[in-house]
């Protein structure tokens, strides 16, 4: 997910959406106790040692890039750095060695969030759907997500994703498998055509990419939650995508910096546990290749870098 020029933070926003009852709040850790660099390293250490439910698996090291076809030794190295830290890993495409990561995480006792990645080329998304049902079959994959950010990118009608969504779900018909569509929050209140027919809500938030300052970040993305949860009308929201870049731009009030990136996962990290939310967080690796289109700020959204290291 990047930046969207529809999507701007507002206090105003913030305020009027804590009286709702689908608002989430949780205040979050007091940092004027950490205030010295090496005592929030500690903590983010410590945070990330208790374990995540669910982080979202980079594939490419430097030089790589989607199109790459990627080896079962370097996705098998990535799945046993993670292996400590995740209950869950979250997959974004069946094709070019991505069916290993799904595959390998279940051989380590990881549960799998599958995604297929649909586009504009249906040739390429065929090889994905029938990618994602195979690995169902096989027994690796516990939730099955069909496309990431489709409408946002305008690849696909909406008629076109639903039919994709309905074929997997008749596909994997006895496999007790949820079967739902990733996309930014409000999409789901946008688009109820496709929320009636998703199992699950599978919702990306990023206070970064609309600018809020971190020390609002935890109650906006708690804001986002809600919305998120009213769209469903009951359905189970998990929050497929969320962090903070520790180097880069900065998006208005959002500055990406080591110690808001830490403060960033540490209260994402403290709510979850604490309201007994599904968070997937992004990302795992630091990756090169997404400079590209979000800039600079694309390259350092892992908790590890791109060789591999914890980053603090």
């Amino acid at each position: 997910m990047s930046y969207r020029e529809e999507r701007k933070f507002s206090f105003q926003n913030l305020e009027s959406n804590s009286n709702s009852p689908d608002f989430y709040e949780s205040v979050g850790v007091d940092f004027t106790k950490y205030e010295e660099t090496d005592d929030l390293k500690n903590l983010w250490n410590a945070t990330l040692e208790k374990g995540m439910h669910g982080i979202c698996f980079s594939m490419y090291e430097d030089g790589q890039e989607p199109g790459d076809t990627i080896t079962e030794e370097q996705v098998e190295r990535r799945v046993k750095i993670l292996k400590p830290y995740t209950k869950w890993i979250r997959s974004f495409s069946c094709i070019e060695g991505n069916e290993h990561i799904p595959r390998i995480a279940k051989k380590h006792g990881i549960k799998n969030m599958v995604g297929a990645w649909l586009g504009d080329d249906m040739e390429k998304n065929e090889l994905e759907i029938k990618g994602l049902i195979q690995l169902a079959k096989e027994g690796c994959v516990d939730i099955a997500a069909v496309g990431n950010e489709v409408m946002y990118r305008k690849d696909l009608t909406e008629e076109q994703l639903i039919e994709y969504i309905n074929r997997v779900k008749d596909a994997l018909k006895g496999l007790d498998i949820p079967v739902g569509y990733v996309d930014a929050y409000y999409e789901f209140s946008k688009r109820p055509n496709i929320t009636e027919v998703c199992d699950v809500i599978l919702s990306n938030c990023y206070p970064y990419w609309e600018g809020c300052d971190i020390n609002y970040s935890l109650a906006h993305m708690q804001q986002m939650f809600g919305q998120a949860s009213a769209a469903g009308n009951g359905k189970k929201v998990i929050i497929t995508e969320t962090g903070w870049p520790s180097k880069g731009e900065s998006l208005r009030g959002a500055h990406s910096t080591e110690e808001n990136a830490m403060k960033y996962f540490i209260n994402s990290q403290v709510w979850a546990n604490n309201d007994n939310i599904e968070i997937f967080y992004f990302s795992s690796f630091d990756e090169s290749w997404k400079v590209g289109a979000e800039g600079v700020v694309g390259a350092y959204w892992g908790l590890w870098d791109k060789n591999e290291k914890l980053k603090f």
